[in-house]
């Protein structure tokens, strides 16, 4: 399966009883997981949502208090029983608020966005929805359907680091932001993300 339409079609099927439906897009940074989500979302029409796990980054001023800054965007630098615990509210139906992450302001915005009750398939983007390890072990079993960007790692840098250079950082700082910290997680998730059901590979989304 290596089209948008084909994963949406198969979310449609799965999910005609009516209720709601997760499905995770998970990857390492730089694999296009937000490009993804956003083409499915748009595919399935006015019922899909996007829920996004960075919305869930502890805040700056929380990190650099635990010595975290250098490492943002790790596991440990987000709130995932938060995110656990919201995935738990809107698999049962509910209506919720959810946080976004600011990209521009580098920080998550609390209640940016609304899931109702109509919205019915959701998307769930994030690099750890796979992790089998501490809260995120939490992640998987509450989505119906699983996929997994899966991204060779030289391209990865690539990515990671023309994103840092977009951002405005002279090229040693990329090359040092993206070959660090950034494949570091990259790593991570791809070595130790649970087995998806559908598998992409990079040529579905350009970026993330």
């Amino acid at each position: 399966m290596r089209e948008v339409a084909d994963l949406a079609a198969l979310i449609r099927a799965r999910a005609s009883d009516g209720a709601r439906f997760l499905t995770g897009i998970a990857g390492p940074p730089g694999a296009g997981k937000s490009t993804l989500a956003a083409r499915l979302v748009a595919e399935l029409g006015p019922e899909a949502r996007l829920i996004p796990m960075d919305g869930f980054h502890y805040d700056n001023a929380v990190l650099a208090a635990r010595g975290l800054m250098d490492r943002k965007g790790a596991p440990e630098t987000f709130d995932a029983g938060g995110f656990v615990a919201l995935l738990t509210r809107l698999r049962a139906g509910e209506e919720a608020a959810i946080p976004v992450f600011d990209r521009a302001a580098d920080l998550a915005r609390a209640g940016a966005d609304i899931v109702e009750r109509r919205h019915r398939l959701l998307v769930v983007e994030g690099n750890y929805l796979l992790l089998p390890e501490g809260a995120w072990r939490g992640v998987a079993p509450l989505l119906h359907l699983t996929v997994l960007l899966d991204v060779p790692e030289q391209e990865l840098e690539r990515r990671l680091i023309r994103r840092w250079l977009e951002h405005g950082l002279p090229e040693p700082a990329a090359r040092a932001r993206a070959l660090g910290n950034d494949m570091t997680n990259a790593r991570l998730v791809l070595g130790r993300s649970t087995p998806a059901e559908v598998r992409f590979s990079d040529q579905v989304a350009a970026g993330d």
